[in-house]
């Protein structure tokens, strides 16, 4: 039932919601998730500090101490207010999203608010946490030049877990893609699905831009094989360009649902780093992505 081999005890879906036009998305991804894994679903919204207030404020100038005394409390009074105002709006995106996905059938959901980070969050929930649900941007993101949430980059550079990335509406999974770079984090997604049925009996295609020669067409064959083995119906397909360019044409022409990859390729970097093609192709595509450690 593990979506990662050999941790079948962590089971909650932990779906991270802000007040974006992502929020409604972010949840019904967690809910076909939940559906998939028999999981629960934990729904979290995290209050930053600019929510809370705390923000700096400039207070030089030519203040006498009783004027600074004054403008200090004044501030203190509107952080405070700020910080109410958070908490009463975090909650109604919690209970809304709660709501909704208990209107889509699942059974066990949770809500919780928590103060800080959203990736900070997602860091100190991972012991508990199965999959992570967020939206490809948030509230302060730029939509008009297409730009990622700063969220986002953040809980992909961080997140221990599997994490799905919600498009800007769901739509049902009808088929994937393994963007497949032949490095050895390719054969563990290819694991990953194996052990998990979160995609089970989904059409997949295994995707790889270069040439399948020696190591690389190698482990091709025997992802191809393993998901064979698991139950998968399969398709192999192989180009030759810019990879950033092909994935993101050939999921919009093969109508894809999902894409499937590493967060990073052949780097031997062990810390985790989101290369430039994980992050061009999750900001190209329209659909949503699952990225696997």
């Amino acid at each position: 039932m593990a979506i990662i081999p050999g941790e079948e005890t962590m089971q909650t879906i932990l779906a991270c919601v802000d007040g974006s036009i992502y929020g409604k998305s972010v949840t019904d991804h967690a809910a076909w998730a939940a559906t998939r894994l028999s999981a629960p679903v934990e729904v979290v919204h995290a209050i930053g500090r600019r929510e809370a207030g705390g923000g700096a404020f400039d207070m030089s100038g030519n203040l006498d101490l009783d004027e600074r005394s004054i403008l200090m409390s004044e501030l203190s009074e509107l952080d405070e207010k700020r910080a109410k105002i958070a908490m009463k709006r975090g909650r109604v995106v919690v209970d809304e999203a709660v709501a909704r996905l208990k209107a889509a059938g699942v059974a066990e959901v949770s809500g919780k608010l928590r103060h800080g980070d959203i990736a900070d969050t997602i860091a100190d929930l991972a012991e508990e946490t199965r999959l992570v649900v967020v939206g490809k941007r948030g509230e302060a993101a730029d939509f008009a030049k297409g730009h990622l949430g700063s969220n986002l980059e953040r809980v992909a550079r961080s997140a221990k877990r599997p994490l799905l990335i919600a498009s800007r509406a769901f739509r049902p999974i009808g088929k994937f893609l393994v963007a497949f770079d032949g490095g050895k984090s390719s054969a563990q997604i290819v694991e990953r699905l194996f052990a998990s049925p979160l995609l089970k009996d989904v059409p997949c295609q295994l995707f790889m831009v270069g040439e399948p020669s020696g190591d690389a067409g190698q482990r091709l064959h025997e992802a191809e094989k393993r998901l064979r083995t698991a139950g998968y119906a399969v398709s192999v397909h192989i180009e030759e360009g810019d990879a950033e360019e092909l994935i993101a044409r050939k999921v919009e022409r093969d109508a894809i649902d999902l894409v499937v990859m590493g967060a990073y390729g052949h780097s031997r970097i062990r810390t985790f780093i989101v290369g430039s093609t994980t992050t061009e192709i999750i900001r190209r595509c329209a659909v949503p992505a699952l990225i696997i450690r």
